[in-house]
This record gives structure tokens, C-alpha cells and sequence, in this order.
């Protein structure tokens, strides 16, 4: 499933943070993450884990210390992979979402996504194409000069994310 996590992850960032400054294209990179690399090792691993974003954040952290703007880039990294855990379900498998707490056994856990039926995730991936949908509409990603400034640095207009407040 990639437009699921894609769509859902970038519209939780914005209804979350209203970042403009964040890559949001590493959100989705990092929703997608889990999924891709734990599906070509056949089954739910360590990213599937909430220790896998976490320590990928903490070592984020260190790495990037005194460099505000490297940090504030890469971070979007382990916040996809966050929002990967909440939208693949993940936490209902207490074994595998607190893995090593819980023991260090992955006992051949399945791909939350790969024991969905057909129907499921041909119905996940449509909310996620109307969310992505909404999304490139409601950033006015159909401006031109929008579009450019998302692909060129994953951030947004701040026109959309900061809007004018009223004064009285």
C-alpha cells in the first residue's frame, strides 16, 4: 500500500503541525518506509517497531547538533515513520510495537498491510488518493510556483499553512 500512507501521513502533518518549513516530502518518504523495506524482508520487523523511529530520531538529534536547519530537514524522517505505525495499525500487535520490551522475537509477524483482504486495501488506497487529492488541492499545489517550491523542497506556501489572522 503506498497512496494510504502517502495521503494519510502528509494530511496528518498538515492537520498536526502546519509546518510549511518541514520536508513533507521525507514524511512520505518515511510513511512508506516501513512497509517497502519490511516488505522486501517478507515480514513485520524492526521498523515495525516503535523503537525503530524513536532511535532513528535520537540519532538525528546528536548527529545534528548546531545544525538547526540540517536537523530540521531530516527529522521528517522518523515522524513519517511514527505516522506509518499509526495508520498501518501497528499498535494493536503489542508484541511487535514494543518490541524489545516485549522480547526479541519477531515470530514471523506478517506485514500489518499484507493480511488485509484485497477489498481492504483497495479501499485504503483510495482514501489515500482522495487524501492526497485533497491535499494537492488544499496547499494550492495547482499553482505552479506552489508545485515547484513543494518538489524542489518538500515545503509548502505559507500562505496556506500560516493563514492571515483577523484583527479587531
Amino acid at each position: 500500500m503506498l497512496l494510504w500512507f502517502a495521503g494519510t501521513a502528509f494530511a496528518a502533518m498538515w492537520f498536526t503541525f502546519r509546518d510549511a518549513a518541514i520536508d513533507h516530502r521525507l514524511v512520505i518518504v518515511g510513511s512508506l518506509l516501513p512497509g517497502v523495506i519490511d516488505g522486501l524482508y517478507g515480514q513485520a520487523w524492526v521498523l515495525h517497531t516503535l523503537s525503530a523511529p524513536i532511535v532513528l530520531l535520537v540519532m538525528l538529534m546528536l548527529v545534528t547538533i548546531g545544525r538547526r536547519h540540517l536537523r530540521r530537514l531530516v527529522l521528517a524522517l522518523p515522524i513519517g515513520m511514527f505516522w506509518h505505525l499509526v495508520f498501518d495499525g501497528v499498535w494493536m500487535d503489542t508484541q511487535l510495537f514494543w518490541w524489545p520490551v516485549t522480547g526479541l522475537s519477531f515470530a514471523e509477524t506478517a506485514v500489518p498491510a499484507s493480511e488485509r483482504s484485497f477489498s481492504t486495501v483497495l479501499a485504503l488506497e483510495l482514501v489515500g488518493l482522495v487524501a492526497l487529492c485533497w491535499v494537492w488541492r488544499r496547499m494550492g499545489l495547482t499553482n505552479s510556483t506552489r508545485r515547484r517550491l513543494f518538489i524542489r523542497s518538500g515545503r509548502l506556501d505559507r500562505v496556506i499553512t500560516d493563514p492571515p489572522t483577523k484583527s479587531h
